[in-house]
Formats: structure tokens, C-alpha cells, sequence
């Protein structure tokens, strides 16, 4: 597939890119280099390869999942612009 700087940059005006012409010429050229290799890696038999997650085996990092209290309310709210003591007091949006 071939991708041409004007499609390049419509691609990146729908992305919210703002590029010029050359920059759409190169993003053009290396989005055809990337789907080429997709197309590369499609035509691999991968019908008895098991899917990966991760290609580390890793423990998990998981935590119990435990209520605790650690800090005071007053200290949360010391930080806040405005509360009323007990809650923050935000601009109403409506």
C-alpha cells in the first residue's frame, strides 16, 4: 500500500497533527515502511502459536485489596483552595 503525502497529511489533520509538506512526505514514506512489515508478518502460519501477554515472565506486583485509613481528613483537605470543613467546595458546572 502506498501512501501518499497528501494522504499522510490528512491522516495527521484527522489525528490533529499539524505538519508541513516534507514532514508529510516522510510521515507518508514511514507509514508505508510500517504497513509493509504488517503485511510481511501476515503472511507467517501462526495458527499453533500460543498468544503472549508479555513476552517477560513476571510476577505479579498485586496487592490485597485492603480498606485502609492513611491520612486524616483535615490533612487532605489542608491542601484544597476552598472546603467547608468536612468536603471540597468546587465551581458548580452546569
Amino acid at each position: 500500500m502506498k501512501i501518499s503525502p497528501e494522504k499522510a497529511l490528512a491522516i495527521a489533520t484527522l489525528a490533529r497533527l499539524e505538519i508541513t509538506p516534507g514532514q508529510a512526505a516522510t510521515l507518508g514514506a514511514q507509514m508505508d515502511d510500517i504497513l509493509g512489515y504488517m503485511d510481511k508478518l501476515n503472511e507467517l502460519d501462526t495458527a499453533e502459536v500460543e498468544p503472549m501477554y508479555t513476552p517477560v515472565d513476571q510476577p505479579g506486583a498485586l496487592r490485597a485489596d485492603e480498606v485502609t485509613k492513611e491520612f486524616p481528613r483535615s490533612e487532605i483537605l489542608r491542601n484544597a483552595p476552598e472546603t467547608d470543613g468536612q468536603y471540597f467546595i468546587v465551581p458548580r458546572i452546569v
